[in-house]
């Protein structure tokens, strides 16, 4: 039975990324790439998740607040935003933001490896390309995904509660109040677990994609908006799963 490319590079990935958890789980971690790794998931990417967040909370605030306040209920704003930001919308645009900046790296970084034939040289060089290139890829995206949603989170309630104090009057320590009401001790975990698994689901097809990567320097590109798309379409499935277990 011949299968479709895209479904063959899907389960190679899952290969990949198998191999990967396991080099890691005994400790075969190239740590030089890794800080390297570290700062691009990172430091590297504060300034856009900073940015989104702000006008994602602003925005989000806008919308609600203004309906909100019709109704006279204006003061449950902060608790709305809060549960709206934990349990959907800071996951899920963090996992889209680390897509962008940090998957297409990994997916052209990789990719340009394969088609120049360097992985073929660390081969043979008898080092495993999975413990050196995948692993600290993995690693990175695991640590800093959830760091980044919780980033991204803290900064959109902050924008919300200046949003709604600013345009419609609504003082600080009721924002505030209304938060602490609506918001659940669960939902902050189960948001950074959510962070946690579209983190490592963007590192393994990202990677996986990369390392599939056949033909010329052309491919890379082709590569790279593959592993964007299928990263995408995963974390949309995966979040409709998670949402159904951790919340349903």
């Amino acid at each position: 039975m011949n299968f479709p490319r895209w479904l063959k590079r899907f389960g190679s990935s899952l290969l990949i990324g198998g191999q990967a958890i396991a080099a890691t789980s005994k400790g075969r971690i190239n740590s030089l790439d890794l800080s390297e790794q570290l700062m691009e998931a990172g430091p590297g990417s504060f300034m856009i998740v900073l940015i989104t967040g702000v006008a994602a909370g602003t925005v989000f605030n806008i919308q609600v607040a203004a309906e909100l306040s019709r109704q006279g209920v204006g003061s449950q704003v902060g608790g709305l935003l809060a549960i709206g930001m934990a349990r959907e919308i800071a996951p899920l645009l963090t996992a889209t933001l680390l897509t962008g900046k940090v998957a297409t790296a990994y997916a052209a970084q990789l990719g340009t490896m394969k088609v120049t034939e360097q992985i073929d040289a660390i081969t043979m060089l008898r080092t495993d390309p999975v413990e050196y290139l995948v692993v600290p890829r993995l690693i990175a995206m695991v640590v800093m995904a959830p760091v980044q949603c919780f980033l991204f989170f803290a900064v959109a309630l902050w924008s919300g509660q200046v949003s709604s104090t600013a345009l419609y009057q609504i003082p600080p320590g009721v924002f505030w109040n209304s938060v602490k009401d609506w918001l659940i001790i669960s939902d902050l975990p189960f948001m950074l677990i959510k962070a946690l698994v579209f983190g490592l689901l963007i590192a393994v097809i990202a990677c996986g994609w990369g390392l599939t990567t056949r033909g010329g320097p052309k491919e890379v590109g082709t590569s790279t908006t593959g592993a964007v798309v299928m990263s995408l379409v995963t974390v949309s499935l995966m979040d409709v799963l998670l949402t159904q277990i951790l919340f349903g």
